[in-house]
């Protein structure tokens, strides 16, 4: 692939994108990027409070009435009755179900005490049908405030943990634009008096055999329309002209999402009367493909007349969004989208978000309607053409790669990196440094289904092979904090396709190396031997000493499984491969893993010798983290030795360290490790109990599976680990 020179997209008066000398490796250079980004920082751990999710009211509530009350009615509280609640609601797109939901979770909140959680299903696997209902059940989870470490990889598994997590709860869950009944079921709540509701475009009428009660959401009726109509251009304009008031509610179909647009021209284009733009609907010959209501005319009727008013500015900035491959976009992504600059960038929403056509959220960010998005990507199709398609998602593919690889580096800088992105970087604003800035960690969480859609994009495209895998290398970082399994396994597999694609063994010896991770998570334990394979060869070929020396280290993590003498062989390579590259942090990463396997082959004293090497090592590296986890493996060796003192000594030291460090999972197994030690050796049962409190305190915290088993050991005693 040619590496893209900055003469490839336009530059701006006051960027700088220059690069220059020997580079190891491909080298990706942009147009501007608009670094700044619209963030919500989310409550910090400890802070978890009820969810209130669903989307709230933009628009004043128009009839509805009767199915409210008919809502109402199906969830009245029955103790002889059913304990949780079950709705599905099914109408055309746009025609409201998302606000109906949201008006009665809003006029009935004191029924749910314990929180409304919301899922869109449309959002999740980047608007693609079939969502991931595992990635719907980690929502949920997270949501009633479980730690991400503490989210098991199978769904049967979260489905069991969402059951406990919602006992004893009354909770309101909506999930929206769901395509498929099974995922509905697998998300119920347990919790009596809690309710379940599902807005789907079809009629999923298998949750019936599941209990649920079926409602249509029908277009609105004349009368409702017209109040609509009157809520947002006034009701001396319906009043003064009621049979063209009449045309537009009937042209529009009576969806809100039309109305709405169609009211936004009235109120801000003076010279436009009803009896105007009711005419215009009925001439205009366009129609929306697939959205026909077999009527007379579509509702890109609406979307149509309101585009046409744009300035050429809007109008470009709407065609280009409708083929942005992410749900939202904030306004830095608009500007690189486009190539505007942030000013201008801003005009243009504003314009959109005047004319109805673009939806601004409570956080600041953007979304279009799924009609409107469909009409603008029509718009765009017809206007622009391929060439500009392709411009976009690189213009958009380098803007989410820069700030990923920001984010990346700010969690830790001294990772094994293929992409050589540094000099490019630097003359990138970095939004992760200074006061408020966003945990890179949450910010890649926030963006993260955007970030896989851009890469699904890019991926289809052929000149983007290298731009791909360096952004799947980047995203990777989250995914050892958050464990999406899927879309990590995804993001992966299309990376190393693309390095590939590309010709560069070392970035696909690491991308499949990394991608046997979320496999044996998975339990496809052929799979990932299959991708470390693959991996060994690539990086034979490269000759990156800390590539190959990486794929063994995998490869000693995958063998820990069923052949210790086999992890240990790996690991002893990882550890002289290193070595040779002087890459002293990976030897010592590489030696702690060998101590745990010798370790748990009965090695002991070796795994100590083995331990105490790395820990000198990471710690000699400010890797206090990693250092303070070799310890803890430290004093369970010595625990294994019946060296008690040494063992509690040791992990005592661990547990200060990985506290101060915040590193709340491994410190709470750190805590578990020493009342094991100290109740086998029968020492203080108070000191015991005080290790296990605390431990305890972090998983409920967290919301960890192994709570139960804590309580039952405080409660009944159970006994310490062999």
């Amino acid at each position: 692939m040619t590496t893209p020179s900055s003469g490839d997209v336009p530059q701006h008066a006051d960027s700088r994108n220059d690069f220059s000398g020997t580079s190891h490796g491909p080298v990706v250079q942009a147009a501007t990027i608009h670094g700044g980004i619209t963030f919500q920082v989310q409550s910090a751990a400890g802070e978890w409070a009820a969810p209130n999710e669903i989307p709230p009211l933009t628009v004043r509530f128009r009839n509805r009435e009767q199915m409210l009350d008919r809502l109402d009615g199906w969830f009245v509280r029955d103790l002889d009755g059913a304990s949780v609640g079950f709705g599905a609601l099914h109408g055309l797109p746009g025609v409201g179900k998302t606000t109906l939901v949201s008006r009665w979770a809003e006029r009935g909140s004191e029924r749910f005490p314990d929180g409304q959680i919301y899922v869109d299903f449309a959002t999740l696997r980047g608007g693609t049908a079939g969502a991931d209902v595992s990635e719907a059940a980690w929502c949920c989870l997270k949501s009633l405030g479980v730690d991400a470490a503490y989210i098991p990889a199978a769904l049967p598994d979260r489905t069991r943990l969402l059951r406990t997590r919602t006992a004893g709860k009354r909770l309101l869950v909506f999930l929206d634009n769901i395509t498929d009944p099974s995922h509905a079921v697998a998300l119920l709540p347990k919790g009596r008096g809690s309710v379940l509701l599902v807005a789907s475009g079809s009629r999923l009428g298998e949750l019936a055999l599941d209990g649920a009660r079926m409602m249509p959401v029908e277009p609105l009726d004349r009368e409702s329309g017209l109040k609509v109509l009157a809520d947002r251009c006034g009701a001396g304009t319906v009043e003064a002209d009621p049979h063209a008031a009449d045309e537009v509610v009937r042209l529009c179909g009576g969806l809100p999402v039309a109305l709405h647009v169609a009211a936004a021209r009235l109120a801000t284009e003076t010279r436009l009367t009803l009896t105007t733009l009711a005419a215009e609907l009925a001439d205009e010959p366009r129609r929306l493909a697939g959205m026909s209501l077999g009527k007379e005319r579509s509702v890109a009727a609406a979307f149509d007349l309101a585009y046409r008013e744009l300035d050429p500015e809007p109008a470009r900035l709407y065609r280009l969004m409708g083929w942005h491959p992410g749900a939202t976009f904030d306004a830095g992504v608009a500007a690189a989208a486009a190539d505007l600059d942030p000013g201008r960038t801003a005009d243009a929403l504003d314009a959109l978000t005047r004319a109805s056509l673009l939806e601004e959220t409570p956080d600041g960010r953007f979304r279009f309607h799924d009609l409107v998005r469909l009409h603008a990507g029509e718009r765009a199709t017809e206007e622009d053409g391929p060439a500009e398609r392709t411009a976009l998602v690189r213009r958009v593919t380098l803007h989410y790669l820069a700030l990923t690889a920001l984010a990346d580096r700010a969690v830790r800088r001294d990772r094994l990196r293929i992409a050589e992105l540094d000099q490019w970087l630097s003359d990138v604003h970095d939004p992760f440094v200074g006061p408020g800035a966003p945990r890179p960690v949450d910010w890649l969480e926030a963006e993260h289904r955007n970030i896989l859609g851009v890469l699904r994009a890019a991926a289809r495209e052929e000149t983007l092979h290298t731009e791909v895998w360096q952004l799947a290398e980047a995203f990777t970082v989250l995914f050892f904090h958050h464990r999406h399994l899927g879309d990590w396994r995804e993001s992966l597999e299309l990376g190393a396709a693309a390095a590939a694609e590309a010709m560069v063994p070392a970035a696909e010896a690491r991308l499949r190396s990394l991608l046997s991770r979320p496999l044996m998570d998975l339990g496809e334990y052929e799979a990932a031997r299959r991708e470390l394979d693959a991996a060994e060869a690539c990086a034979e070929v490269s000759d990156h000493l800390v590539v190959r020396a990486s794929v063994q280290e995998f490869s000693g993590r995958y063998w820990d499984r069923t052949d210790p003498v086999r992890a240990m062989e790996a690991y002893r390579k990882a550890i002289d491969l290193n070595t040779a590259a002087n890459e002293g942090r990976g030897a010592a990463i590489a030696s702690y893993f060998l101590g745990c396997a010798q370790d748990a082959a009965k090695a002991h004293r070796e795994a100590l010798h083995t331990l105490r090497g790395a820990h000198d090592d990471l710690v000699a590296r400010e890797d206090l983290r990693m250092a303070a986890r070799a310890q803890v493996a430290i004093g369970i060796a010595h625990g294994h030795l019946k060296e008690t003192d040494a063992a509690v000594r040791a992990l005592s030291e661990a547990i200060q360290i990985l506290h101060k460090k915040k590193a709340t999972h491994y410190e709470a197994q750190a805590l578990v490790a020493l009342a094991d030690i100290q109740e086998s050796s029968q020492g203080d049962p108070r000191q015991v109990r005080d290790h296990l409190e605390r431990a305890l305190e972090i998983y409920e915290a967290g919301g960890s599976p192994l709570v139960e088993e804590l309580r039952k050991r405080l409660t009944g005693g159970e006994p310490a680990a062999e």
